[in-house]
């Protein structure tokens, strides 16, 4: 009887810590990308990236980029995923960034979060996380952050954007691993907005014309 009821207490227990469990924590966030993930390890196994290179990691805007005919001559590792958050690529930083020792990581992530809802002051807190996680590994790994883009979906959010994009501009100058690639200006035609033919139907993601623009700034970027 007595064992019984100790069983039932600890299940309730056990059911009430479950109840109390944050919804939102990082490992609920990262358990909807746990089959993404998976299957990037498996291919990453089955094909290993030389160390010493190139890995542009973050969100789709990363994924969706054709990298190996952006930079044949890099042979650059593609690590983004899905509609990620800057959190979301810190907590799988380990998994399928830092265990292939780049050199040099091209990181964009930032537009997901303003749009659910982080401040500026976040999203500078939440890119710091990710620069201290991996330089635990990679002291010497250099990191360049691509601005959060404007885009057409999202124009209501731009000063929002600026605003998160001059934190972490300034927080990258004081580091000399850090770099900063500033492609808002790039994407802005004469009124000021952004340029149509940059995007595809959904106003956010990027036509082979906007990709162009970005391959040009990063080249830029990296032959500093």
């Amino acid at each position: 009887m007595m064992l019984r009821v100790l069983g039932c207490f600890f299940a309730l227990s056990a059911g009430l810590l479950w109840a109390q469990a944050p919804k939102d924590g990082p490992a609920a966030k990262g358990a909807k990308w746990e089959k993404e993930i998976a299957a990037m390890e498996k291919r990453m196994a089955e094909k290993p990236p030389e160390k010493g290179g190139i890995l542009f990691a973050g969100s789709s805007s990363i994924r969706l980029w054709d990298l190996a005919k952006a930079f044949p001559e890099w042979k650059p590792i593609n690590a983004g995923f899905g509609g990620s958050v800057i959190e979301e690529s810190t907590l799988f930083a380990k998994r399928i960034i830092t265990k292939h020792e780049p050199k040099t990581i091209v990181f964009y992530a930032g537009d997901n979060d303003i749009a659910g809802g982080r401040k500026p002051e976040q999203l500078l807190a939440d890119f710091q996380a990710f620069v201290k996680i991996v330089h635990a590994d990679l002291p010497k790994t250099k990191i360049h952050f691509i601005a959060v883009k404007p885009s057409i979906a999202r124009w209501k959010m731009f000063e929002t954007q600026k605003k998160a994009n001059d934190l972490i501009r300034e927080y990258c100058s004081k580091d000399e691993r850090l770099g900063y690639i500033d492609v808002v200006p790039l994407m802005l035609g004469d009124d000021g907005k952004p340029k149509e033919e940059f995007f595809v139907k959904d106003g956010l993601h990027m036509t082979p014309k906007g990709y162009e623009v970005w391959n040009q700034a990063v080249r830029r970027a990296l032959k500093q």
